[in-house]
């Protein structure tokens, strides 16, 4: 039993006629990924990170050499506004992590890039990140981190 147990048994107890059973499940993901995402910003946090500002160092790093891309391109991979990722690279522009070059394609536009000092923290980070995540997931046997893995990328593949 778990903590999500405790709370179904209420509601069955109190709302009988309810299939709660989605509650469960989700209720169970979601505290699963509290606890995991305490985790990976820890790791992040070790590297000077936050999560968003990994996510848009990671995105440039593994787009490849030249570790460059559009604030177009890098607002396609996240979910938030492009006021919102503005802010997000003035602020790794600010510390020295990217920085804002001509786009020889577009006179009237820029391209995100790594600077050097971005390049080392990210790839340090990223390094870090893997092993967290292994950390994370090695209790778990093999053949139930493959089922698992296969079943959300199915259900996540239903809302993307």
């Amino acid at each position: 039993m778990d903590s999500v147990d405790a709370i179904l048994a209420q509601w069955r107890r109190e709302r009988p006629e309810l299939d709660v059973a989605p509650m469960g499940l989700l209720g169970r993901l979601v505290r699963l990924t509290t606890h995991l995402r305490r985790e990976i910003e820890h790791t992040l946090a070790r590297h000077g990170l936050t999560a968003s500002s990994f996510d848009i160092l990671a995105t440039l790093r593994r787009s490849g050499a030249p570790y460059r891309l559009s604030p177009g391109d890098l607002l396609a991979t996240a979910m938030v506004t492009s006021g919102t990722m503005t802010n997000r690279i003035d602020q790794l522009e600010k510390i020295g992590l990217v920085e804002r070059l001509p786009n020889p394609e577009d006179g009237r536009g820029v391209l995100v890039a790594l600077t050097a000092i971005g390049l080392e923290r990210i790839e340090a980070a990223v390094t870090a990140h893997v092993e967290t995540q292994i950390r994370l997931t090695a209790e778990m046997p093999e053949t139930d981190r493959e089922a698992l893995d296969a079943l959300l990328r199915g259900w996540l593949a239903r809302f993307e």
